[in-house]
Formats: C-alpha cells, sequence, structure tokens
C-alpha cells in the first residue's frame, strides 16, 4: 500500500498520515507505464512528461502514485517536477489549467519584434480563458522568425494577434518536420561510410583521433574546448565509457542546432557513431529540447532505422527530452537531468570527462560539433582549417538575428565581423541603422557599432573587450533599441532560468532586476552584484549574467535609466511557485 504509516490517535484508533495514494490513480499510472516497467529512477523525467502528455497537467494525485511506483519519497518527486518550467503542477484543490498552451517567446529578438505587446493583447482576451492560455516564453530557438510563437511546443508561423486567434480557434496539429534528410537518403549520398569504415577496421582510430587533433574543430555550444582534445581525454580513461549530447540550445538568439537537425540529423547521427569506435562508448545520451517536438519525433524514426541498419551495434543511443530549463545547457546540469534529477550544475572538479554520467567518464558533445565530424576526417583536417584564415581557422555557424533584412544562418569563416554578417543577412533592416550588438548570445555583452571590426571568434580581441562568442549568436541592435530596456530584458531572461542553487545567482539576478526598474538605479550597487556574482556563482550562468549590464554601463552610459522599465511577467525559477 501507499507509503504513508498509519498513525493513532487518543482512543488507540489508526488513522492515515500523510498524502495517500488512491487505488485509482494507481491503476491509471500502472496502465500508462506498463511499457516503462520496471521504472528507472534515471528516467523520472521522461515518466513526468508521460504523464503530462496523456492528462496535459500533472495532479498531486498522479504524482502520489508516481511516487509509489517508483519508490521513491514524494518530495523527491514533487521537486523534480517543480524544478522544470514545462510542467504543469496542480495542487490538491487547485484547478487544472487549460488543455491548450501557446506560447510567445519574450526574449531579446522578439522583444524587439513586438512580443511582450502581443502577449498583453492576447491574454487581455477573455473568449479563450477555458480552453486555451497564453504564455510568456524564454527563447524558443526561432529567433529568425520573430516573434516566435509556439502551439504547445510546436513552431508556429503566427506573427500577429489576428493569427494566433485563428491558431487557437483550430485544433492543434500533429507535430511532424518537412524536407528533412532520412536515413535511406543520407546513406545513399555516401552517408555511414566512415562509420563503416570504423567497424570493419577499427586500427584506423588512431589515424582518425590524430587527424581530428590536428583540425580546429572547438565545442560550439559556447565552451570553445578543442574536440580532439576532449575524445582524447574521455579514451583515456577506464571503461565503461558515456557520452551525451547537448541538444538543449537555450541561449537567446540561438538557433543553429535547429536548423541543422530539422535538415541532414544523420551528419549529427553519424558523428556520435564516430566517436563511440573512437573514444569507445558504451552508451551515448541524446538530450533534446522539449521545445523542439518535431526533431524529437523525427530523431525517434530516424534513430529506429540507424538501429535497424546494424550501425549502432557497438553501441546503444538513447534519446532523452528536457523539461524547459536553460541551466541544462550546461554540462553537469545536463547530466543531472539526464539522471532523472534537477538540473543543478555541479561543483569541479571532479570534471564530466573523469566523473560524468552514473559516475563514469563522460564524453559530451554539441551538436554542431558532431555535425562537422564525417566532413572533417573526409576531407581532411587541412581542408577544414583553410576554411578560415591562420589566425582563425575552419568556418562557424553563426546564428543572426535582429535589426536585419534577413536573419537567418550564416556559415561563414571563423573570426568573422558584425560587419560582414550584416552583410551577409541583406544589409540593416529598412528603416534601421546599426547601433550595437550581442557577439555571443545572452551573456556574451553588448558592444557599440564602432567594434563592429572585431573578430568573433574564442578569446582574442573579443575577450579583451570583456565578451564572449559563445554559441556564436549574434543579436543586431539599430537606433529604436534603447540599450537599458535591452540588459533589463537579458537580467529577467537570467533570473528566470537561474537554478537557485547558489545565492549569488539567485539573489544578485533577482536584485540587479530590481534596481534596474528603479528610474534612477544606482550603478555602484549594479556594479558590486555583478562582480560579486561573477566571483562566487557555482557556474557560468551567473558568472556571465551581468555581462549585458555590465556593457551598456561601459558604452552606453547615457542610457542608464533613460527609459523606465517593468518587470516582466516570468518571475525567478525559485519564486513561481
Amino acid at each position: 500500500m501507499p507509503d504513508s504509516a498509519p498513525a493513532t490517535d487518543r482512543k488507540g484508533k489508526f488513522q492515515p498520515k500523510g498524502r495517500m495514494t488512491s487505488p485509482q490513480a494507481l491503476n491509471r499510472l500502472s496502465a500508462l507505464l506498463a511499457d516503462e516497467m520496471p521504472l528507472q529512477h534515471d528516467r523520472l523525467i521522461e515518466y513526468l512528461h508521460l504523464v503530462q502528455d496523456k492528462y496535459r497537467h500533472l495532479s498531486a494525485e498522479n504524482l502520489s502514485a508516481l511516487a509509489y511506483l517508483m519508490k521513491l519519497p514524494q518530495a523527491e518527486i514533487w521537486e523534480v517536477a517543480s524544478f522544470y518550467d514545462h510542467f504543469d503542477l496542480v495542487k490538491e484543490g487547485e484547478t487544472p489549467p487549460p488543455a491548450r498552451t501557446i506560447r510567445i517567446c519574450t526574449s531579446l529578438s522578439c522583444m524587439m519584434a513586438g512580443a511582450q505587446t502581443l502577449l498583453s493583447e492576447m491574454q487581455d482576451k477573455t473568449e479563450f480563458s477555458d480552453e486555451v492560455r497564453f504564455v510568456p516564453a524564454p527563447c524558443l530557438g526561432a529567433c529568425d522568425n520573430a516573434p516566435a510563437i509556439a502551439d504547445g511546443h510546436q513552431m508556429t508561423d503566427a506573427s500577429t494577434a489576428e493569427d494566433i486567434i485563428a491558431i487557437a480557434n483550430t485544433p492543434a496539429p500533429e507535430s511532424r518536420l518537412a524536407g528533412v534528410i532520412t536515413f535511406k537518403a543520407y546513406r545513399a549520398n555516401g552517408g555511414y561510410q566512415l562509420a563503416n569504415t570504423l567497424r570493419e577496421a577499427p586500427e584506423r582510430k588512431s589515424e582518425m583521433l590524430d587527424m581530428l587533433d590536428k583540425a580546429a574543430l572547438r565545442g560550439l555550444g559556447g565552451a570553445g574546448f578543442p574536440t580532439g582534445r576532449k575524445w582524447r581525454i574521455v579514451a583515456s580513461q577506464p571503461e565503461p565509457r558515456l557520452m551525451a549530447v547537448n541538444g538543449d540550445e537555450g541561449e537567446p538568439g540561438t538557433f543553429k542546432d535547429r536548423h541543422y537537425l530539422s535538415t541532414d540529423p544523420h551528419r549529427m547521427i553519424e558523428g556520435i557513431l564516430v566517436a563511440g569506435h573512437i573514444v569507445g562508448i558504451e552508451k551515448c545520451y541524446i538530450y533534446m529540447r522539449d521545445e523542439y517536438p518535431e526533431i524529437i519525433a523525427m530523431l525517434h524514426e530516424e534513430l529506429a532505422a540507424v538501429r535497424a541498419s546494424g550501425l549502432a551495434d557497438h553501441m546503444e543511443i538513447e534519446l532523452r527530452r528536457g523539461a524547459g530549463a536553460y541551466i541544462c545547457g550546461e554540462e553537469s546540469a545536463m547530466i543531472e537531468s539526464i539522471e532523472g534529477k534537477r538540473g543543478l550544475p555541479r561543483h569541479r572538479p571532479p570534471y564530466v570527462a573523469e566523473n560524468g554520467l552514473f559516475g563514469r567518464p563522460t564524453l559530451v558533445n554539441n551538436v554542431e560539433t558532431l555535425f562537422w565530424i564525417r566532413d572533417i576526417l573526409e576531407l581532411g583536417a587541412d581542408w577544414f582549417n583553410a576554411q578560415g584564415s591562420e589566425a582563425h581557422p575552419g568556418f562557424r555557424t553563426y546564428s543572426v538575428s535582429g535589426r536585419v533584412a534577413r536573419p537567418g544562418i550564416v556559415k561563414a569563416p571563423a573570426g568573422s565581423t558584425a560587419e560582414q554578417l550584416i552583410k551577409a543577412c541583406g544589409g540593416m533592416a529598412e528603416g534601421h541603422h546599426f547601433k550595437a550588438y550581442l557577439p555571443g548570445g545572452a551573456s556574451g555583452g553588448i558592444l557599440p557599432a564602432s567594434k563592429a571590426d572585431i573578430p568573433l571568434d574564442f578569446g582574442g580581441k573579443l575577450a579583451e573587450e570583456g565578451c564572449f562568442v559563445g554559441s556564436h549568436a549574434i543579436v543586431i541592435l539599430s537606433q529604436q533599441d534603447n540599450m537599458w530596456q535591452v540588459a533589463h530584458n537579458l537580467l529577467s531572461f537570467f533570473r528566470h532560468e537561474s537554478c537557485g542553487q547558489c545565492t549569488p545567482c539567485r539573489t544578485g539576478t533577482d536584485k540587479a532586476v530590481q534596481e534596474m526598474s528603479k528610474s534612477q538605479p544606482d550603478t555602484d550597487r549594479l556594479m558590486l552584484l555583478s562582480q560579486i556574482m561573477a566571483d562566487a556563482s557555482i557556474c557560468g550562468l551567473g558568472q556571465a549574467a551581468s555581462n549585458p549590464l555590465i556593457s551598456v554601463m561601459k558604452h552606453f552610459p547615457e542610457e542608464v535609466g533613460t527609459e523606465a522599465v517593468t518587470e516582466q511577467q516570468n518571475v525567478g525559477k525559485h519564486d513561481k511557485r
């Protein structure tokens, strides 16, 4: 029976203690999770997804039943479910949310396209209140189509209130992806020959690892660690070795992984298989954003085709689904999430290459990093390096959004400048004049147009400016954008996405947003908060959160506090429930 202990009253009668689990809920969840039996702790988030997919929310009754079936304390189930934005918890006596949710992104590129006004307009409409709710969302990975609007988590073509009304009045479509290169088409065009070569000639592993060492390929999720060196480090660790693919692309302004996965996913998958052979990987977990449902559905189908072909016989590949937590883009937080826990970054050392998933040595690579493995090993390190310059070898995929004529993906030599990327996007949008830009997404800082000739690459002059390129998300700003408003939007994002584990980040982002909302903000206090966050936060989120704020105070001091800003609707994760 349920895990609540009996207690006696003064007359000696036994009374139930704690939240009881109903037989009806146990029967429902037992039937729903029948194919998952026996239940595993590390798949807790997957089970929560299955329950929410079925019932559109997580009721107290169903969470109690899940805790009983998994033989876990209810507190553990609740703390995990409440950590992730995409789980709708409904406590006893509360009214469940409407069955349908339409999300409107309020991150920077979408804010510039009028998303906040659009959200307010839709939330004021009462005709949908019982059937549809409209909620703000952090970056949806579609900054090139701002304002980004999702029906559930499926992207739509909507951009106006009229479009959203039309969507709300029609049934939600099935998540499907058109135009993707399938397993059959990919293999017919030479795909998986490299993986097959390694399977038949394992003695070539050392040769290929040497080639990868010579190539200038780096971690393209933001850290920029040399890929060949990382593979060699993990390969030197004791077996069994594991792998995690970071598909949790959550940095505002970044949408390159969505592009590559929705067009040519097997290049990433072949990169996984090659890593499995060269590094000696026993199992790989692909951690994919919940905001990409059509990509997740497609990957399930394409991975099944790869397994059926026998190409993945040397390793197991499992697809895991995130649940709306930007912090899980940090590698150790992602590993915690894959293990079925809250996505809290780990202290280092030890590093995940030595002690990662389930305590085993773990190779962590970004989607785009793996995407280029085949080309480099087939065409050679010299070919890849020659795509750039001697100072900046190789090429990069820049996600360019904001005030340009044609926002989108730009594949260009490493070290390209903002001036060159604006030109590649057709110049500035009509009526806009170049004023400033974000060189590396929300946390990479802000630079004025006068510094648009700085090479956008890891380190170098960009680092000297106190900025970094990160995942190569470039947001272009114009004379129509107030820099204080821009910085406030970015700090609000970080406040919302703080995991709450460490006080400098949890409290610092909150206090910074409050101070920035004042008509006369105290810049000395803001600088002190920024320094504390940078020095004492556990992970990169808190350490870099104040970069845009510092940049504006440095480069645009005349705009500090010049435009009133109001608290945005998304509050800090630690405050929201």
